[in-house]
């Protein structure tokens, strides 16, 4: 039995099933990790509370549960901030105990003294104060089934004294938690309005995100009955890209293929399941929105036909309705541009890669591709990182991909492998990590050894912030500022105990990567990588840059591919099938 509010906290999260605690211990935090130091929970110490709040992140999305991180008052829990809002932002079940002075100093500017409760709002669902074990026992069960029941992250704010009060009440606490999540069909108006949009329209394009993740089949059902070429966000990549026969890439900054074009050349475009933030990138003629929060929809683009549901319920609910269309010119039209893109691109990144110093990136990514494990979780750094992940990581249902694909923070490749990787230390965790970004946090490498986690940390090493310097090339801005002195990051990892490789010849990427991928503990391989490669091909003129106009955007980020473009080439022998049929 619980003697005081610490413990019975920690007793809770322990009937909830969680496995460890990410934090630095100190100061009010002190009686919590005492707490779990005689529990069954792990406490995993790492260097920021930044790298815990992602990591948290990241194994909740990795398990769907919940994942819990802490840290101490006043700078401890300011440095989950960052952490926070990533999760928050990309929907995972994150409880954060942000310790605070003791409860008698609050408003009296003492040392450390913050207002977490105040701080914390922007990048939580439910954050509340304890003010007494009883209303802390009260408040507990309430932060846990707002997080769990997908409000976003919850924060409860602890005074380091209360955590060593008596224990409370724990009416709340027998409460179960609940976990189910109801389907959600569509309003029947607004479903036959999306029907007859498609029955009225010849051309029909449709566009996923992470939304489709559960409604895989339905989505292909749609495009096969009406004839409709399939793009998608990042968000939607990894749950429709792979099979699919109607694929034709991907829209926005890291974009490639046909996915823009067949979006605006079609009479009706169907956003499934995304929030994609770019309006710069949608048509706002005639486009239809399916998302389960209303609060989506509509807010990126003109939308004429709404719906709210779930999108396989949403699909389901339609398909019986749709009419087939006959004509399929339209998709094979697309799915021939799709192809052609690929192949025009496919040279400029793979002929004498063996040979061009510093190393192309794109190399790099396309043989982690095809090295790693069939069912990896890949994390990836914000920048040009994203690029590389987007264009040359091929899906197949059983791989994951975490990112900040939403907050756009730097530094979060690290902390997330490092969530990724001990949920289950027996599967692949491979970073695509810029040298930026693990700059950054370049402390966490000492959680990596600390706790002996076998990741892959692949540094894209240029000596440049890549992205940044493309948005002031775009800009027509002259770069500033985003290159710097090259680092050894290998002899770094190496002084920490890490094993690590250096290549700095291309004719070593592969060897050095198998070796890496080989090793049964933690390795870092830094890859130094050409500055100059921004995501276009090498032969790229400045005009095409110049203004940043449509017209330049489906040329500029149209490259890139890897084994995407077998996809596109085995669409085509499609074309020539349904033609005989």
């Amino acid at each position: 039995m619980a003697h005081n509010y610490a413990e019975q906290l920690i007793g809770t999260l322990e009937k909830q099933g969680v496995k460890r605690v990410y934090g630095v211990v100190g100061d009010s935090l002190n009686p919590i990790v005492d707490a779990i130091r005689d529990s069954s929970i792990e406490w995993i110490h790492v260097r920021n509370e930044e790298a815990a709040a992602f990591a948290a992140g990241a194994e909740s999305l990795v398990t769907g549960e919940l994942a819990v991180c802490a840290a101490s008052c006043g700078p401890g829990n300011t440095h989950l901030i960052q952490g926070l809002y990533d999760a928050h932002r990309n929907g995972a079940k994150v409880l954060a105990l942000a310790s605070h002075i003791p409860s008698l100093q609050i408003g009296s500017s003492y040392f450390q003294e913050t207002h977490p409760e105040r701080i914390f709002q922007e990048c939580s669902g439910y954050c509340e104060m304890v003010n007494s074990p009883d209303q802390g026992a009260r408040i507990l069960h309430h932060a846990i089934q707002s997080t769990v029941a997908g409000k976003g992250v919850s924060v409860l704010v602890i005074p380091g004294d209360i955590s060593e009060d008596e224990a409370g009440d724990d009416m709340f606490l027998e409460s179960t938690i609940a976990t189910g999540r109801p389907v959600v069909y569509p309003d029947p108006a607004e479903a036959a309005a999306l029907v007859q949009a498609i029955n009225d329209a010849e051309k029909v394009t449709l566009f996923c995100g992470a939304g489709v993740r559960d409604a895989r089949e339905q989505v292909l059902a749609l495009a096969e009955k009406i004839k409709a070429p399939v793009g998608h966000a990042f968000g939607g990549k990894m749950h429709i890209q792979y099979g699919n026969p109607f694929d034709v890439g991907m829209s926005g900054l890291l974009g490639y293929g046909a996915c823009h074009g067949a979006m605006h050349d079609a009479d009706l475009l169907i956003l499934l399941g995304t929030d994609f933030p770019y309006t710069e990138f949608l048509p706002r003629d005639n486009v239809a929105q399916v998302d389960l929060d209303a609060s989506h929809i509509g807010r990126r683009t003109t939308v004429r036909h709404p719906v709210v549901g779930d999108v396989g319920a949403v699909i389901d609910n339609i398909l019986p309705h749709v009419e087939e269309k006959k004509d399929r010119s339209f998709l094979d039209r697309q799915l021939r541009r799709h192809a052609e893109t690929l192949e025009s691109v496919v040279e400029a990144y793979t002929s004498k890669v063996e040979k061009h110093r510093p190393i192309h990136p794109e190399y790099v990514a396309s043989l982690i591709d095809e090295l790693a494990a069939e069912d990896a979780v890949f994390t990836v750094d914000t920048g040009m990182c994203n690029v590389w992940a987007a264009r040359y990581l091929t899906p197949n249902g059983r791989r994951a991909e975490l990112g900040s694909f939403r907050h756009g923070t730097m530094a979060n490749a690290l902390p997330q492998a490092i969530g990724a990787q001990l949920v289950d230390r027996d599967r692949q965790v491979v970073t695509f990590s810029g040298e930026g970004g693990l700059a950054m946090l370049l402390g966490e490498l000492l959680t990596v050894k600390l706790h002996d986690l076998p990741i892959k940390m692949v540094v894209f090493n240029n000596s440049s912030l890549g992205m940044v310097k493309l948005e002031m090339l775009v800009a027509g801005m002259p770069e500033f500022g985003t290159d710097h002195e090259k680092v050894d990051f290998a002899a770094i990892a190496a002084a920490m105990g890490i094993r690590s490789i250096r290549i700095e010849d291309p004719k070593k990427v592969r060897r050095g990567l198998a070796e890496a991928f080989a090793h049964p503990g933690p390795v870092l391989v830094d890859v130094v990588t050409d500055p100059n490669a921004l995501s276009i091909p090498p032969d790229i003129t400045w005009d095409m840059l110049t203004g940043f106009t449509k017209a330049a955007t489906r040329t500029v980020f149209g490259g890139g591919v890897g084994r995407m473009v077998d996809l596109a080439r085995g669409n085509l022998r499609n074309i020539g099938a349904a033609g005989k049929a």
